[in-house]
Formats: structure tokens, C-alpha cells, sequence
């Protein structure tokens, strides 16, 4: 009930300290209206959902039926069972509904809009709450004779909108976790801190404001606001202080704040209020009486028409996804809610501050019925006609059925492991893309694929834009080699979400498989140009490219990989090995694309993580690659240490592929070198005594025909040489310029 009372006249406040300050008694306005049993419930239900997931969902499914739905009911029947509410609210009333009305055909239709729907929704939950909490708040304080001065009230409302934003930067602070919530992405160090200073002030105001109310009545008379103020603190600011304390183990998401058991207390409060009012208002309308029963009884009924049926037959009739359209019209039945009861709950109409201050000052005359249809028809509707009667019993009961067979359906589409259940809640409404997600694993494990496929492929029908079921799809195409329906899958699913770049990387490995490179490399393109932080792209990119023969091409997005690779925290990288093989590949297309200085520093940078790491094959790799571009480019004195601590590393670990070749290319670069051939043949002589450890002929071939070679050069002292090379490989590998 959102910023009630605020300018509330004197004489009501006087009028309401000669009435209780209570409504229906202590025990119940303290425990339900002012909350008191936030302590508790929040407790109960942080520690135990983890747990008991499965039977907390269906606890808030079902107590939605009782205190969710019927709570935005209330404020329906409020705003339109009297006419003349109707017309005061006009704006209300019948514009901001036609447009939510419009919303919400829309949002069926474009599926984009409903994370920014939800978002909105999901940020101004605990902001009606908060409004709800200050207008209770500064009710009590009326009933009590209390009368704020306006700097009092000011610091009041600015302590309850302070905890508000507190708990806003916890929201939007971050990248969110959940694809329907965006978040504005405010920096945590900018939020923590923002936090801190918020809760700064909060507590300034609150004592402030507080310590005014105490002095002006007593803290008695200021229990049912004192325990609505903890509430507050309760609800918003204490899970944001233990989140500061706590950072790994207190972060609270933002959909629990409106679909948990914050939101059934503040339904069960915003009940407790609006039935009072009810009651009141009967008891004043001449030849009326309240009927508790009845009043519940339809906003039960009203609650269970404004959340039921529209996702039902959108998922019946338009073939919309059941789950999707679901969270549609919770989105905006409360954004609805939020807006009209921001307009009609105000303690400054006279109506209602007589009704719930005990001050009827104002009440003569503001009572009028205004004519029309509307009215004709409303009072035909609510007679005492037999018909009438008739019709209310039969859409009640046809309600109160159709929500039953929700709960039902709920119930049955969480029991994941039985594949029964999901089947029958699957015939009960077939268009939810979660539900036949799920029956298609469940499928698949009991060993039936071809009831997985046509679960998965409901699925996609249901909601084409939901990534899940198509990725299952597509994972099941490939491991049966379908390849063929598998690429035509990424390419009607891009017709729905043209810019996921997770489809677009797998349309483009298929297009790959499939001998279309070009395609390959479009996709991935298209991947980079829409999310640049799409390392994977980058590489496959890179590593077609360079099967291409396009070096140069090739290296940049190598480069741009390892650029991602260096900004993600330690424990996200990838193996060391994996790194320092893609450095590699990199100085190797830039050494093709005569790129010799940062081919250099790339054989340098993929040296310096395989010492680091310990990966001595690949340290060695990288040394013997520089030395042999620093030797073409005449850098002797910089290839020699090279070459020689390559060997070196090859003798530490063995690897007799890795010294029979770094042997033979040292040779080599010693004769281009000029330096004395009996160390040259020395070289070979080594490579050949390990040739079976070269993998390829055409190498050993050309290792033999170079031997002979120097062995010629070298005459008289090639035998003695090849008898015992030891010395000579000891002095090469001191060799200096």
C-alpha cells in the first residue's frame, strides 16, 4: 500500500488516539500486519530450500492460490466493484489496463521484451513492499495519536527508501546469473560501497525519526510501528549485510524477494489490511453486511482468473509456450497491481483515512453512486437474482477447478525422476518448452530415444527461442553422426534468435563437418561481430584460417584469443599446455606471414609459460623455433643458447623424438653458421644414432643425406667421430660467437 497517510489532517490523528490501535486485535496485527513473523519464516525458508527445493516450489505454488493470487485481487475489487471508484480512477482503471492488456499480447508475440518486463517487475517488488511497510507504519502512528511534524515524516520515508536502495544496488550490481533479470551492471566495488553508505543513513534517519515518535507518545503505544520498522530492516537490510559479511554464501536472487515467502508475507499483510477496510466499508453502507466468506471467497476466485486461464489458453489455443506466458502475466498482473494500488491506497483521501484512521469527519458525502452500464451491469451481476447467483456459483466453481488442476499440473511437472507424472502432466497442456525438456531427459535415460526426439522437438515448437531443448537436440543429432538435421536445426533456429552466438559456433562446426569452410567461417564471423568475447569463435576462426593458408588472418585471432584468455580469472583458463600449443601456433602463422619480430615474441611468450608451468617438451619446442628465425635473420648469437638449452631440456625428460630432432637441427644451423664441420657431423651423428625415434621418413631420408654430406667434409676424422662424438657435443653445446 504504497505511501499512504503522509498529509493526513491533525483532526483524524486526534480522532484516531480516542479509537484502539489495533484492528483486530494484538496478536494478529503484530504477526501479520506488522510482519512479525519475518524472523522466523525467513529463516526457515533460507535454510531449507536448498534442501527441500522440489516441496518449497509446490508449498508457494499452492499458497499462491491463497494469499498471491487473491492479494492482487483485492486491489481489482477495490478499484472496480464501485462505480464511482471506477470513475475516480478512471486513468487507472480502463488506459493504464488497456495498455497492460496490449503488453501482454505483445510480449506473446515478441518474446524479446520479456526479460525487460520481468526485470522491471522483479525491481519493483521490493520497492511496493517498501511502500506498503511505510503506510501500515504511519497508520499505527495515526491510530496512536502520534502526529509527525513534516521533517519527521520526511526522515521516516527516507529511512524506508534508503533499505529499498540498499537492496537495489545488490540487484544491479554485476553481471546477473539470470537470463530473465538484466542488470544495469554496476560495478561491485561502486555497489558495496554505495551499500555502505546507504545503511549509514538508514540508520541515521531511523534514529532520527524514531526517537522523535518515543518522546512525542511512548514506545508502547509505537509497538505495532516499531515491529513493522524491524520488518523493514528484516526484509531488506539485514540479507544485504550478511551478503557484505558473508560474500560467498549470502547472495539472495532477485526472483526470491518476489516469488518466495517475502511475497506470501506481504500478500498475507496486504489481506490482513483489505479486508479490515472491506469490513468497515460494509459496516458503513446502509442495508449491508460483511460477508468475511464471501469476500475471500471471490477474491480467491478473481485471483486464481487473473493468473490462470490467460497462460493456459495461450498455450492451448496460440500454441505459446506455457512457461513463457506464465511468467508474462505474472510480470504484468503485478506491474498492474503496483500501479493502481499506488492510486487508490492514499490516506489523504477522505474515504479512506475515515475507514481506517476511525476519523468519519469526511465520510458524509464523498458516498455516490454514479450511473451507467457499468453500474446496471455490476449491480445485475452482484444481485440477488436467481441467475445472478447462479452465474457467480458456476464461474467460482469452474475457477476454483481450473486453478486445482494447475496445482495438479505443477505438482506432476516437478517430479523429474518419474517419468509417468511428466507424462501426465505433459497431457494435461503439451506447449511447455521446460516440461518436455525435461520429460526428454527422462526419456533418454530410460532408454527412449525416439520419445526424447519428439519431447525435444515439442519443445522447440513450443518456444523456438528457448536455447535448452534445441542444444539437447542438437547434442543428440551429433553423437548419432545426423549432421545433415542437425545444421538444418541451427539454421531455422537462427531464423528465431539470429544473434546467439552459441548456435551460430555450432552452425558454423557443422557447416565445417559438413566440407562448406566458408560457411564455417561466415558463422563464426558473425559470432565475433555480435559478442567479441567469444573465444572459442576466435579460435576455430584462426585454426580454419590457417588450414587455409592465411597466415597472417590466422595469427590475429589467435592473438585476440590469448587476449581473452589473459583477462579471465587464473581458475577459468584453460591447461597450461593448451596455452602455450595455441602461442605456439600463433609465432609459427606469424613467422609464415613474415612477421618476424612478433613471431619472436611469441616463441618467447609461449617459452616463458612452458618454464613457468613446467612443461619442458613444450619450452624446448618454442626455444628451438626462435633460434631457427633468429639464425635466418643472421642472430647467431642469439639462436646458439637457444638451440643449446632446447637439448638441454630434451636430455632432462628423455624424449628421444625431441633430441634426435633438435640434434639434426642444430647441425644445421651450425653448418649455415659457418662454424667447424667435425661439430656438425658430431650433430648428426647424434640425431642418427636416435633416427627410430623420428616419425616421419622423408626427415630420417633427409638426415642421412646431409650426414653423408658432412662426412665427406670432414674425411680422415669422420670415423673416430662417428665412433665417439661425445667430446665434440659437449664443445658444441658451449659453443659462443
Amino acid at each position: 500500500m504504497a505511501k499512504a497517510i503522509s498529509k493526513s489532517s491533525t483532526k483524524e490523528a486526534h480522532s484516531a488516539a480516542a479509537a484502539s490501535v489495533w484492528l483486530y486485535g494484538p496478536w494478529l496485527d503484530l504477526v501479520v500486519g506488522c510482519s512479525a513473523w519475518s524472523a522466523p519464516l525467513l529463516l526457515l525458508s533460507y535454510f531449507s530450500i536448498a534442501s527441500s527445493t522440489r516441496a518449497w516450489s509446490v508449498a508457494f505454488y499452492a499458497l499462491a492460490l491463497f494469499f498471491n493470487y487473491p492479494h492482487y485481487m483485492a486491489t481489482i475489487y477495490r478499484a472496480y466493484r464501485r462505480p464511482e471508484d471506477f470513475q475516480k480512477y478512471r486513468i487507472f482503471t480502463v488506459y493504464t489496463t488497456g495498455l497492460i492488456l496490449l503488453t501482454v499480447l505483445l510480449s506473446h508475440f515478441w518474446l524479446g521484451i520479456l526479460p525487460f518486463i520481468f526485470t522491471l517487475y522483479l525491481t519493483w517488488s521490493p520497492w511496493h513492499y517498501s511502500g506498503q511497510n511505510y503506510g501500515l507504519f504511519m497508520m499505527f502512528a495515526r491510530r496512536a495519536g502520534a502526529s509527525p511534524s513534516k521533517t519527521e515524516r520526511r526522515a521516516l520515508y527516507g529511512a524506508f527508501i534508503t533499505s529499498y536502495f540498499v537492496l537495489f544496488l545488490g540487484f544491479h550490481s554485476g553481471p546477473s546469473p539470470d537470463p530473465l533479470f538484466i542488470s544495469l551492471g554496476i560495478p561491485l566495488l561502486v555497489a558495496r560501497w554505495g551499500q555502505v553508505g546507504l545503511g549509514t543513513a538508514f540508520l541515521a534517519l531511523s534514529v532520527f525519526s524514531l526517537s522523535g515518535l518515543v518522546r512525542a507518545i511512548g514506545w508502547r503505544k509505537l509497538v505495532p510501528c516499531l515491529t513493522l520498522f524491524s520488518s523493514q530492516f528484516l526484509w531488506f537490510l539485514l540479507p544485504t549485510a550478511m551478503s557484505l559479511i558473508f560474500p560467498k554464501g549470502m547472495e539472495i536472487p532477485q526472483s526470491r524477494y518476489s516469488s518466495g515467502v517475502l511475497a506470501v508475507m506481504h500478500s498475507a499483510q496486504y489481506l490482513w489490511i483489505t479486508s479490515y477496510y472491506a469490513r468497515r466499508e460494509a459496516s458503513e453502507a446502509v442495508g449491508r453486511s460483511w460477508r468475511p466468506w464471501a469476500y475471500f471467497g471471490v477474491l480467491v476466485a478473481g485471483g486464481i482468473a487473473l493468473f490462470v486461464p490467460g497462460p493456459w489458453l495461450a498455450s492451448r489455443v496460440f500454441h505459446h509456450d506455457f512457461s513463457a506466458s506464465f511468467l508474462i502475466f505474472t510480470a504484468l498482473v503485478n506491474l498492474h497491481h503496483f500501479i493502481l494500488d499506488g492510486a487508490i491506497w492514499k490516506l489523504r483521501d477522505g474515504r479512506i483515512a475515515s475507514l481506517l484512521l476511525n476519523s468519519r469527519d469526511r465520510l458524509a458525502g464523498v458516498v455516490s453512486e454514479a450511473g451507467g452500464g457499468f453500474a446496471a451491469a455490476w449491480e445485475w451481476i452482484s444481485g440477488s437474482t436467481a441467475r445472478a447467483h447462479g452465474l457467480r456459483v458456476v464461474a467460482a466453481l469452474l475457477l476454483l477447478a481450473w486453478g486445482t488442476v494447475d496445482q495438479a499440473r505443477h505438482y506432476l511437472a516437478l517430479h523429474s525422476e518419474n517419468v509417468s507424472d511428466l507424462q501426465r502432466a505433459v497431457l494435461l497442456d503439451s506447449f511447455d518448452s521446460s516440461l518436455q525438456t525435461r520429460l526428454a531427459h527422462r526419456e533418454l535415460e530410460d532408454g527412449h530415444p525416439q520419445q526424447a526426439e519428439a519431447a525435444w522437438k515439442k519443445a522447440i515448437q513450443s518456444n523456438p527461442a528457448d536455447p535448452a531443448p534445441r542444444q539437447a537436440l542438437l547434442r543428440f543429432l551429433v553423437e548419432h553422426k545426423r549432421f545433415d538435421e542437425a545444421f538444418d536445426l541451427t539454421e531455422a533456429s537462427l531464423l528465431y534468435t539470429p544473434r546467439d552466438t552459441n548456435l551460430l559456433m555450432d552452425r558454423g562446426l557443422l557447416a565445417l563437418r559438413r566440407g562448406h569452410p566458408d560457411l564455417a567461417v561466415e558463422s563464426w564471423k558473425r559470432a565475433i561481430a555480435i559478442d567479441p568475447g567469444q573465444m572459442l569463435a576466435q579460435l576455430y576462426l584462426a585454426n580454419e584460417l590457417d588450414r587455409e593458408g592465411k597466415a597472417g588472418d590466422a595469427a590475429l585471432h589467435y592473438k585476440a584469443f590469448l587476449g581473452r584468455i589473459a583477462q579471465q580469472p587464473a581458475e577459468k583458463r584453460p591447461e597450461p599446455e593448451k596455452v602455450i600449443a595455441i602461442a605456439l601456433r600463433m609465432a609459427d602463422c606469424q613467422a609464415r606471414a613474415s612477421q618476424t619480430a612478433q613471431a619472436i615474441q611469441s616463441y618467447q611468450l609461449a617459452a616463458k609459460i612452458a618454464a613457468q608451468t613446467k612443461q619442458t617438451k613444450l619450452e624446448s619446442m618454442a626455444n628451438v623455433n626462435e633460434a631457427a628465425i633468429q639464425g635466418e635473420t643472421g642472430k647467431t648469437a642469439e639462436a646458439l643458447p637457444l638451440y643449446q638449452h632446447a637439448l638441454q631440456l630434451d636430455e632432462s625428460i628423455a624424449d628421444g623424438t625431441s633430441t634426435a630432432e633438435d640434434w639434426f637441427a642444430y647441425g644445421r644451423f651450425l653448418n649455415t653458421a659457418g662454424f667447424p664441420e667435425r661439430l656438425v657431423y658430431a650433430c648428426f651423428v647424434k640425431s642418427s644414432s636416435m633416427q627410430d625415434f623420428l616419425p616421419d621418413a622423408s626427415q630420417r631420408q633427409l638426415l642421412a643425406d646431409d650426414s653423408k654430406k658432412a662426412e665427406k667434409l670432414v674425411g680422415a676424422e669422420a670415423g673416430a667421430i662417428h665412433r665417439d662424438p661425445e667430446a665434440l657435443l659437449r664443445e658444441a653445446l658451449t659453443l659462443r660467437r
